[in-house]
């Protein structure tokens, strides 16, 4: 379980396809060295297993469904990736709660600054309609956003700039494509209702 609140970014060092999976190579000497093997750590909000460490990088076996479902296949050498580590019982819970089960992958309309703010808009298609709410809870890439405008064909966030300079968010253009989880609760809603809706 995860906050959505980024802790540092990390450099991806290689993405190696190894038949139908992969391994991804990431450099963040600063937690490097308090990682353990099979820790969970979320990457661009993706839940992934520590199954190697050394030398200030830690790595991940990407399974194919993994690939299809994220965006993580996009990865290259020098990619930044948003990084956080599991929550802790007992800490202060800032965020929304993450699981770190990508729902699908977004494609990003504009992100553009205004004044010291960025405006971060992102596509919504039909058949994630009802997941999201104005002022409700969206992770995108594994960052904890509200969703301040809502409409039939996009979310719109807005960035301040302890986001923007905390995390990977300054490497992103239009068409790059974001990881989506939705709220958890909106989910578990939907899901109560579909099966209790006569057909």
């Amino acid at each position: 379980m995860f906050t959505g609140l980024v802790e540092l970014t990390g450099k991806v060092l290689s993405l190696e396809p190894r038949g139908e999976s992969a391994r991804l190579i990431v450099e963040a000497p600063k937690i490097a060295p308090e990682l353990i093997l099979g820790e969970s750590v979320a990457v661009n909000g993706c839940c992934l297993t520590v199954t190697e460490i050394a030398d200030g990088t830690f790595a991940f076996d990407l399974l194919m469904q993994t690939l299809r479902v994220t965006s993580l296949g996009d990865l290259k050498a020098g990619s930044l990736v948003n990084l956080e580590r599991a929550m802790r019982l007992g800490d202060r819970f800032g965020g929304h709660f993450v699981q770190g089960h990508v729902d699908d992958t977004l494609r990003i309309i504009d992100f553009s600054p205004h004044g010291q703010d960025h405006r971060l808009e992102v596509e919504f298609p039909a058949r994630h309609h009802g997941l999201v709410i104005p002022k409700g809870s969206i992770c995108l890439d594994g960052i904890s956003l509200t969703a301040a405008e809502v409409t039939r064909n996009s979310v719109t966030c807005w960035i301040i700039p302890h986001t923007a300079q905390v995390t990977h968010l300054h490497t992103k253009k239009s068409g790059d494509r974001v990881n989506v989880e939705f709220d958890m609760l909106g989910k578990h809603v939907r899901e109560l209702v579909r099966v209790n809706v006569p057909q």
